[in-house]
């Protein structure tokens, strides 16, 4: 089972349209895990990876190289893949995924805090990603209460 997917120019372009709060300026997406997480290269040939279950964009390679031996790991899969996740969804779930849909839970762990299997459901990659980005933001922005 493919644990990646691409997506075209337009839809990374208005999935990551939410995302702009972030520093996605000389960053182009790449690819994706089958959860929507974005695999993205910078101009210096750096890769970054945008955690939308944690709503953050980490620097995590400086190579192309050192991502794929990364993502060649249990240890990558797991963390960068969510390959069990994903296995399991399919596998265990029957869910499969056309061209333009990642799995995405719903609700999102950010509210439930659970990543159970179960609640995998198969929704389209724009609308995960803008959804995600929105809500991130918001709580980013949310005054704290003392």
């Amino acid at each position: 089972m493919e644990l990646t997917k691409q997506f075209s120019e337009r839809e990374y372009a208005a999935a990551l349209e939410s995302w702009a709060w972030l520093d996605l300026d000389g960053k182009a997406p790449r690819f994706t895990s089958l959860f929507g997480d974005v695999f993205l290269e910078s101009a210096d040939g750096a890769w970054w990876f945008l955690d939308t279950f944690e709503g953050q964009l980490v620097r995590g390679w400086n190579s192309h190289a050192d991502l794929t031996a990364e993502l060649g790991t249990e240890g990558g899969q797991d963390r960068y893949l969510l390959g069990p996740l994903a296995m399991g969804a399919y596998h265990r779930r029957g869910l499969q995924l056309d061209a333009g849909q990642i799995y995405a839970y719903a609700p999102p762990p950010i509210i439930t805090g659970s990543f159970d299997v179960d609640r995998i459901e198969v929704f389209g990659f724009v609308a995960v990603l803008t959804a995600a980005g929105q809500l991130h933001g918001q709580l980013r922005n949310e005054p704290t209460w003392s």
